[in-house]
């Protein structure tokens, strides 16, 4: 799947406030047969120090789910930095995976998990740990998904469950669950995103060599491959777009510059990312804004103009229905001390 690595600014990175709390604690459950790629992901993203994040960056602890030994995959073994009693503190609490689809959950953990949540405590699976999230009932009329493999299992299981097969994540606010492997990497830079803003994850997705930002509503997996001439005029096609995004790229325009017809084009981009041009380009222009947003000081209304959505009354329609923040607001919680006054580039 194509990645939409975003340009950030080499610098020191922090954030004026913080989500919830400063230095949110975000705890991440270990149990016996540990899914150790997952666990990894987590740890990675939340649990590294990062001096150039500033001071209010994330604590990161780990939680034994029972007593006795962690082994994980690989024979790997985990030390826990207590029990679930670390589950009242938290801020966020990460559901690696599971044993499997079939394997009951301990009831003190799905206690404990009900309880944070009442609490305010956010809650995120990666890959199988949807099906402990959906044992707790908390999933109970929510939209969720887990790897594709055992999506079908996950709904057959929990008729009550909304379970979406294609996502890579699905965002619903105070739970959040991604699908299978990877695809919880691409969730964990995205509550980055939600807490810090879009400059802070993308500087995390560089340290790890990974896309800065991929929708949640974009597929799990692509059936074939772009083939090679296709895949070069679409990254040339999209270079392009990106370079200049004020411009008003209609669906016939980008299939003229790419010398495609629109049929092609669409079939190349889905085929490639798993959604259609213009939700692409939109999503192209919302990052875009967000780092404006967060590095500069342009009003509004020219950042509307810069990226391509018209007015400022149709940028913060758009902007709002994405983020759920205006852009006055976005800007007031991620807006970077000492920013830069004046954007890096305009076509």
């Amino acid at each position: 799947m194509g990645e939409r690595l975003l340009p950030v600014a080499e610098k020191a990175i922090t954030a004026r406030i913080m989500p919830k709390n400063a230095n949110p604690l975000v705890v991440i459950a270990a149990y016996d047969q540990l899914c150790t790629f997952e666990f990894g992901c987590a740890f990675e993203v939340f649990g590294l120090s990062r001096p150039e994040m500033g001071s209010g960056w994330y604590r990161c602890m780990t939680a034994a789910v029972e007593p006795g030994p962690i082994r994980g995959a690989g024979g790997l073994t985990v030390n826990s930095d207590g029990g679930l009693e670390l589950f009242d503190q938290a801020d966020t609490i990460v559901i690696p995976g599971w044993r499997g689809p079939d394997a009951t959950a301990p009831e003190p953990l799905l206690k404990a998990l009900r309880k944070a949540h009442a609490n305010g405590s956010r809650l995120v699976s990666i890959c199988g740990g949807a099906f402990v999230l959906a044992q707790t009932g908390l999933l109970s009329g929510r939209r969720a998904t887990t790897h594709w493999h055992h999506a079908g299992n996950l709904a057959a299981a929990y008729p009550e469950i909304d379970v979406e097969p294609h996502s890579l994540y699905v965002d619903e606010g105070d739970i959040l669950t991604s699908a299978g492997s990877a695809a919880g990497l691409d969730l964990c830079i995205h509550v980055v995103r939600k807490d810090f803003g879009a400059k802070a994850a993308n500087s995390v997705a560089r340290r790890l060599v990974a896309a800065a930002h991929r929708e949640g509503g974009q597929m799990q997996f692509i059936e074939r491959p772009v083939a090679g001439r296709g895949a070069t005029r679409l990254s040339t096609l999209l270079d392009v777009i990106r370079g200049d995004l004020a411009q008003q790229w209609s669906v016939q325009r980008m299939a003229e510059e790419a010398c495609v017809s629109v049929r092609s084009l669409h079939r190349h981009i889905h085929e490639a990312m798993g959604i259609a041009p213009g939700e692409w380009l939109q999503n192209e222009r919302l990052a875009r804004a967000r780092e404006l947003l967060e590095e500069t000081s342009l009003p509004i209304s020219v950042i509307a103009m810069h990226v391509g959505l018209g007015s400022a009354a149709n940028f913060r329609h758009h902007f709002r229905a994405s983020v759920g923040l205006s852009p006055t607001a976005y800007r007031s919680r991620f807006r970077s001390i000492g920013g830069d006054q004046e954007p890096r580039a305009f076509a």
